[in-house]
């Protein structure tokens, strides 16, 4: 609301003695420029984005025949989102080897929660006593909106988890990994730094697919059990990008 609130009272400010029908795109050129000056690509795409759907709820709700001033090549061209950086490829001996350098047990496990089960952050700090039953964790109330879902974890895992928690006499509804999710990014990115690399919490997630993926576990494994992503497309876009020396090997272990 203040992002909009922000657009539209410059926008009033900048044309609020004229008919919408009567700005061209060069005005709103002008005015984009001045408004996103210095700022990320993100926010000028967003305003970019505000501003083009004012127009449009305009034409579909009081006079189809005006034209969007927004919906210009030049305009979809200079306020578009850059293509992201591809994320890198985290080997998995070093994964282990971060793994095996925390010595804290909490922060150990849920590292192993992550890299190992393909968790999200945001889940591993929810989950209770309750929800662990052997080498499934139920995850209550999860992302995609449905009532519950399943994450499956190796059975090494699944033992250290079950003995922290009787270690700690965590009860069954209390949650293992009190702390908040600020904290828990900066123990991440700490356990990165005992190997030398920056590390973010779902860069062990993405390890986790990728890993999976050039193991040979077939996608719809990856996508639907591991990750547990609606859309395939969606998993593809968290593997890591195939180098030629990879793809060689590959084709090699295939045919040679």
């Amino acid at each position: 609301m203040k992002n909009y609130e922000f657009i539209f009272n410059q926008f009033q400010a900048e044309f609020g003695d004229r008919g919408v029908d009567t700005i061209t795109p060069e005005e709103i050129l002008s005015f984009l420029t001045k408004l996103t000056d210095g700022t990320k690509q993100t926010t000028k795409r967003n305003r970019y984005s505000s501003l083009k759907a004012f127009f449009n709820f305009i034409i579909n709700s009081i006079d189809p025949n005006i034209k969007n001033p927004c919906d210009t090549p030049i305009l979809r061209k200079i306020f578009k989102d850059r293509k992201p950086p591809p994320w890198p490829i985290i080997e998995k001996e070093l994964i282990d080897e971060l793994i095996f350098k925390t010595v804290n047990p909490r922060n150990r496990i849920m590292l192993e929660l992550m890299a190992r089960g393909g968790m999200r952050i945001g889940e591993v700090l929810k989950i209770r006593s309750i929800d662990i039953q052997g080498r499934k964790i139920t995850l209550p109330d999860p992302k995609s909106g449905k009532e519950s879902e399943l994450v499956f974890i190796p059975q090494k895992v699944a033992d250290r988890l079950k003995e922290y928690i009787k270690d700690k006499g965590i009860e069954p509804y209390q949650r293992i990994f009190p702390i908040t999710y600020n904290a828990a990014r900066v123990m991440v990115n700490k356990a990165g730094k005992l190997v030398g690399i920056y590390l973010r919490p779902h860069d062990l997630r993405r390890f986790c697919a990728t890993y999976a993926s050039r193991a040979g576990t077939p996608i719809e494994i990856v996508s639907k059990i591991i990750l547990r992503h609606a859309h395939l497309s969606t998993t593809q876009r968290y593997l890591g990008k195939i180098s030629d020396i990879e793809a060689l090997k590959w084709i090699e272990n295939l045919y040679g």
